[in-house]
């Protein structure tokens, strides 16, 4: 006999096959894996099952969409790239050993397009654009440092440049006149019989062969010779490239109350004798009314050691600090009438360029006096005063440094 309590006894008919309200067996039974289903919920296996089958369904899925992008996107990305690369090499140029120019026609116009540059940071050299020396003539209102300018130079070489025409004065400027105009920076030296290359490379602080090697010279570095007797022909003009001149001081010397007479030879203004007098306070006020420049400024790169004070002719000119005077009247050299006073304690004024002169040889003078009007005398293209201060322990300094 069949055991009918033992739901898992085989049996010719299954329960769950039975219609539940007839209960009898139905005549469509459920499929095997639903039947295997509801067993597996009776027994309380139902939801760890569904957890399980769907772990197992999501790794499936992943390993499917791995091997497919295994199988077809990675391998065409690779096709990509090597199509990629195949067609960047063929464009690639072949190296060759030299670069064509480029075609041009008769203007200068390229004829196959602009070439492409290998370097796009190329720094092309400056290229000197000349070696002679040529002439400028000088227009009204031109001053070294416009013409410096104009022709990019130092204000220096063009006096180094005109030595033998503007003695180291930037006054000497006057329109009409002729300038040589260097093509570089330095110095212009007529040759002397006598001279050595040695010497004259030495005095300018450059080489005999900065001398020699520039084109504009004409020079043959195999016909030179002896450097210190070279065959250079006396009155030759060469071009010192870089060369540094230096200034004379004979036009404004040391004048003092003890012995004047040194600048005898500056013109009829000169003192004799010696002198004794007032000393000053060493502070010094502004020697006119106006408190601007006309002119140049303080710039011994240029040989111009004092400042051009602005006024109108007739202004009056005042004693910068008290002093005795040891040069009245006339100055050879382009300052016009001139005073210049001595302060005692090595210490000098001048005033230059005057319309008139109101002291005398050996006058004391005291600060704040009258001591002339201004005016255009001399070397001059307007009136103005050409102020100067010099020290025996500094020199020739700077009026803005000292004035009040």
């Amino acid at each position: 006999m069949q055991d009918k309590t033992n739901p898992w006894h085989p049996s010719d008919s299954d329960p769950l096959d039975a219609d539940p309200h007839t209960k009898e067996p139905n005549p469509t039974p459920e499929p095997r894996l639903v039947r295997f289903w509801l067993r597996l919920r009776r027994l309380g296996l139902g939801n760890s099952t569904l957890r399980i089958a769907t772990a197992l369904t999501t790794i499936l899925l992943v390993v499917l969409v791995v091997w497919v992008m295994d199988t077809f996107y990675i391998e065409d990305l690779t096709q990509s790239d090597e199509a990629a690369n195949i067609a960047n090499a063929e464009a690639l140029p072949t190296p060759t050993a030299t670069i064509p120019s480029p075609a041009f026609n008769a203007g200068g116009v390229y004829l196959e397009g602009l070439p492409r540059l290998v370097e796009i940071h190329t720094i092309l050299p400056e290229r000197q654009s000349r070696y002679d020396v040529i002439q400028y003539t000088i227009e009204y209102g031109d001053n070294i440092f416009s013409i410096a300018e104009k022709f990019n130079l130092q204000p220096e070489s063009i006096l180094w440049g005109n030595r033998y025409t503007l003695s180291d004065n930037p006054h000497y400027i006057v329109p009409g006149q002729t300038l040589n105009i260097l093509p570089v920076d330095g110095v212009y030296h007529e040759w002397s019989a006598g001279e050595g290359l040695n010497g004259i490379a030495s005095v300018y602080g450059v080489t005999p062969e900065d001398i020699i090697n520039w084109p504009g010279n004409n020079l043959d570095a195999d016909e030179i010779g002896d450097y210190a007797n070279p065959n250079i022909p006396e009155n030759t003009l060469l071009v010192i490239p870089g060369g540094q001149g230096t200034y004379s001081d004979f036009s404004t010397p040391r004048i003092t109350r003890e012995e004047p007479a040194t600048a005898k030879n500056l013109g009829s203004g000169a003192c004799t004798g010696s002198y004794d007098g007032i000393v000053g306070t060493l502070t010094f006020i502004w020697p006119t009314t106006e408190r601007y420049l006309s002119g140049y400024d303080y710039t011994p790169e240029t040989n111009h050691f004092g400042i051009d004070i602005a006024g109108s002719l007739g202004n009056p000119i005042y004693a910068a600090d008290s002093g005795v005077v040891v040069y009245a009247g006339w100055n050879e050299y382009g300052y016009g009438e001139m005073i210049v006073i001595d302060h005692g304690f090595g210490w000098q004024t001048l005033y230059a360029h005057l319309n008139q002169i109101n002291v005398s040889c050996g006058q004391d003078a005291y600060q704040g006096d009258i001591i002339g009007l201004m005016g255009s005398t001399g070397n001059s293209t307007g009136p103005h005063l050409h102020f100067e201060m010099r020290s025996d322990d500094y020199g020739r300094v700077n009026p803005w440094d000292f004035l009040l």
